[in-house]
C-alpha cells in the first residue's frame, strides 16, 4: 500500500493536468506516467475529475462564444426562424443558415461518440488503456499522425464551413481519446487538419466540442466517486479539489497562449516532444523505474 497522496503531489499533478490538457500530448498520459513515478497511478477518475477543473477554464474564455451559441440555439428551438425541422436546426429555407444555432447542434452531434463508446468500454478505459507500454506506443504513433496531419491538411475551411459529416467525424477523432497518449485536442485537431480545417479553427472546435464530454465523464466519475475518496485505491477528496483548483488556473492561461501559438506555428514541436516522452516512457519501464501495470493511489 502506497502512503496517501500529499498536498505537493496534488499540485504538481494539478499543475500537469493544467499544462497538457489543451496541448496535443495527452493530459491522461502526463498524469499517469508522473503519477506512478510518484509512487502509482492516480486513476481514471482522478484524471476525469481533475479535467472539470481544465474544461471550466474553457467557459470561462469561451463565455461570450458559448453564450452567443446558447442563444441562438434557443431562438432557433423556440421557432424564431420557423417551425419546421430546418428552421428549428438553425437552416431556414430560403434564409441564411444560423451559424452558432447548427453549432451547438454540431457539438452535441459530435460529442456522440465519445459518449457511445466510453460507456462501452468502461472497464478498458479504468484498466486496460492505461498499461505504460501502451501509452507509449500511442505518444509516439499519434506524433507521427499529428505531423502528417499538420503538413498534409489544406488548412482553408474555417468554423463557418462545419458541416454535419465533418461534426460526426470530429467526434470520433475525440473519441480516440478515451486511450491515454493520444490527446483530446490532438486526436481533435488532427481530424480537423485532415478535413480541411486551419489549425485555429481545428483548436477552437476541440475546445468546445470537448465541454459536454469531459463535464459528463468528469460529474459521471465525481458522482460514482463520492463515498470512495481516500479508500478502496482513490486519492482524497481534498487533494482531488486541490489539483483540480491547480488545473482551472493554469489551464485558463494555457489556452490564451496555446491559441495564439497554433495561429503562427506549426505542431512539429509537439511532434517531437510527444517521440521523446514515449522514448523516455520506454527507457523507464526497461530500467524498472515505471510500472506498467501498476495499481492506484491508496491511503
Amino acid at each position: 500500500m502506497t502512503e496517501a497522496m500529499g498536498l505537493g503531489e496534488a499540485i504538481l499533478l494539478g499543475l500537469v493536468q493544467g499544462l497538457t490538457e489543451f496541448l496535443p500530448v495527452s493530459s491522461s498520459a502526463h498524469l499517469r506516467i508522473v503519477g506512478d513515478l510518484f509512487g502509482s497511478d492516480p486513476g481514471a477518475a482522478f484524471t476525469a475529475i481533475t479535467q472539470l477543473g481544465t474544461e471550466t477554464a474553457v467557459i470561462l474564455y469561451f463565455r461570450r462564444d458559448i453564450a452567443r451559441i446558447a442563444t441562438a440555439w434557443w431562438r432557433a428551438i423556440r421557432g424564431d426562424h420557423g417551425t419546421d425541422w430546418r428552421s428549428r436546426a438553425g437552416m431556414p429555407a430560403g434564409q441564411q443558415a444560423d451559424h452558432d444555432a447548427l453549432m451547438a447542434w454540431f457539438i452535441a452531434l459530435g460529442s456522440l461518440p465519445i459518449v457511445i463508446l466510453g460507456l462501452a468500454f468502461q472497464d478498458a478505459i479504468e484498466q486496460t488503456f492505461r498499461n505504460l507500454w501502451l501509452v507509449a506506443l500511442t505518444l509516439a504513433g499519434f506524433a507521427l499522425v499529428l505531423g502528417w496531419a499538420d503538413g498534409r491538411g489544406a488548412k482553408q475551411r474555417e468554423l463557418t464551413e462545419l458541416t454535419g459529416r465533418h461534426a460526426i467525424q470530429f467526434g470520433f477523432w475525440q473519441a480516440l481519446a478515451l486511450v491515454p497518449g493520444v490527446s483530446r485536442s490532438g486526436g481533435t485537431i488532427t481530424g480537423g487538419l485532415l478535413m480541411g480545417y486551419t489549425r485555429e479553427a481545428a483548436a477552437r472546435y476541440s475546445f468546445l466540442l470537448a465541454i459536454p464530454a469531459v463535464f459528463g465523464s468528469g460529474l459521471f466519475q465525481l458522482a460514482k466517486s463520492v463515498d470512495d475518496f481516500g479508500t478502496g485505491g482513490t486519492p482524497g477528496f481534498g487533494a482531488t479539489l486541490v489539483a483540480t483548483l491547480v488545473a482551472f488556473v493554469v489551464g485558463y492561461l494555457v489556452i490564451i497562449v496555446f491559441l495564439k501559438i497554433v495561429s503562427t506555428f506549426s505542431y512539429k514541436p509537439f511532434v517531437y516532444y510527444r517521440l521523446g516522452l514515449a522514448a523516455l516512457v520506454v527507457l523507464l519501464l526497461l530500467t524498472g523505474v515505471l510500472d506498467a501495470n501498476s495499481a492506484p493511489v491508496t491511503t
